[in-house]
């Protein structure tokens, strides 16, 4: 018996990775030329011209307004009925139209009570979860716009917000 020699056959030859080499190359240069396109707005962008003739948009400062702020009194809140009660140390001012500041001063019993009240109204629960402060911020500026009339109180800015 003779040794037969095996001899792979040369009709099947190794097929070759370099389709598979230009695909992925050229996905990388397409995701990377999506991602720029994307951030640099020329796709779902404003359409507006954003950059003019030798300024940045971040040089550009608009105009600070005609505004002042109004200090409401510091507020010392118990939020708990239960024995061992909480407190909650509330310091805030109202940023309004400058000429609407004396209006604003005037109505500031009334802001005050509208704030005791839904303060008071609340529990340790709704304070210690993280989105809290931005969620009462919206619920006590909308109250305070109430009290005080449209256009009177652009904005609430809380300076102390402590449970203790």
């Amino acid at each position: 018996m003779a040794q037969e020699d095996t001899v792979p056959d040369e009709g099947a030859a190794k097929a070759s990775k370099f389709p598979m080499i230009l695909g992925l190359a050229l996905a990388i240069a397409g995701a990377g030329a999506g991602f720029y396109a994307a951030w640099s707005g020329m796709i779902l962008g404003s359409g507006e011209a954003e950059h003019h003739a030798g300024t940045r948009p971040e040089d550009e400062v608009a105009p600070l307004g005609d505004i002042a702020f109004v200090p409401v009194e510091p507020m010392v809140i118990s939020v708990d009925s239960r024995p061992t009660a909480r407190l909650l140390r509330f310091r805030a001012q109202l940023e309004v139209p400058s000429n609407h500041a004396e209006d604003v001063t005037v109505l500031l019993p009334r802001v005050v009570d509208v704030l005791n009240s839904y303060l008071r109204a609340l529990e340790v629960s709704d304070l210690e979860d993280q989105a809290a402060l931005t969620r009462l911020r919206s619920q006590m500026l909308r109250r305070i716009q109430v009290v005080t009339g449209p256009g009177r109180v652009n904005d609430l800015l809380i300076m102390e917000f402590v449970l203790t």
